[in-house]
């Protein structure tokens, strides 16, 4: 089996030597194709490949199309919205992610965000404290349960909506559970944002439920800017003085935002919540183990189309 990794921001040394040794041990052959450009090289370098492992890359139609003997594609990481997945179903290549591999990383992002805003993004001026405040998890995911643990530490009063977990299964974890998405947002003076970028989610987070914030509120988006709306998070933000917001991905009107509402608002330039060498060896590690698992014995446990 050829398995190809490719990545424009490449992988750790640690990682890619990590992923040699498993793809070698297999049996396999690993080939690199790092800080490409364009779909060109990509498409070139795929076109004899069994298996292929991404990062943040884009696996368009076009890469399918000339992946003439691709059977699965890998995304290093948990969002897998980079994938074409129809593409990939179309032609009967197996498409997985490796939740929980990046978790830690961006659970610390989301709690560092927050002693951030809560610290006047660290600008002279009386701040406030995190203890004591009611943190709401948006999505009780792999990172979401970090981010309820990490602010039970910080001796948060955590709450969670997912309408998908067991009300038990959060429970046991110390966490309140809010039956309604409303419900958190109107209680939580900070809000943590773990869905993902769907049909159903895509601009779900708007007007309403920043309005519904409590005095001081603060969102903390470490997921996707699709959630947002952007043009209701602006038109909040304008309304309400008090209100907060930080974004691990910079949204379409980032300079607007910048300019208007100054340390209220917040951005990382690039999205960064899963830059740790511990999260990149961890997902390199991963992805290269259940290429070599479904190739030995089919196994599928990840796949995502």
């Amino acid at each position: 089996m050829k398995i190809l990794v490719a990545t424009g921001k490449p992988f750790a040394k640690t990682a890619v030597d990590g992923i040699r040794k498993i793809i070698e041990e297999a049996g396999g052959e690993l080939q690199l194709l790092e800080k490409y450009t364009g779909d060109d090289a990509l498409c070139q370098a795929v076109s004899n490949a069994d298996g292929l492992i991404v990062r943040s890359d884009k696996v368009t139609k076009e890469v399918i199309a000339a992946a003439g003997q691709l059977k699965i594609v890998v995304r290093a990481g948990a969002g897998y919205d980079n994938l074409d997945l129809a593409a990939c179903t179309a032609r009967g290549i197996v498409a997985m992610n490796t939740p929980g591999q990046n978790a830690n990383a961006v659970a610390e992002l989301a709690i560092g965000m927050m002693v951030y805003m809560a610290r006047n993004a660290f600008q002279p001026g009386t701040g406030s404290e995190l203890r004591g405040k009611k943190l709401g998890i948006h999505a009780y995911g792999n990172v979401g349960r970090l981010v309820a643990a990490i602010g039970k530490g910080f001796g948060m009063d955590v709450y969670a909506f997912d309408p998908f977990v067991p009300k038990d299964a959060i429970e046991k974890d110390g966490v309140k559970v809010c039956t309604a998405v409303e419900e958190l947002y109107g209680q939580c003076q900070y809000v943590s944002l773990h869905i993902p970028a769907t049909a159903q989610t895509k601009q779900s987070v708007g007007y309403a439920l920043l309005s519904a914030l409590p005095k001081g509120g603060c969102l903390v988006n470490t997921a996707r800017k699709e959630v947002i709306n952007e043009a209701e998070l602006l038109r909040a933000l304008d309304e309400r003085a008090d209100l907060k917001y930080i974004s691990d991905i910079a949204p379409d009107n980032h300079a607007v935002l910048q300019e208007k509402f100054g340390t209220r608002y917040f951005s990382t330039p690039k999205k960064m919540g899963a830059e740790t060498a511990e999260a990149n060896i961890n997902a390199g590690i991963a992805a290269a183990t259940q290429i070599v698992n479904f190739f030995k014995s089919n196994d599928k446990t990840f796949q995502v189309n």
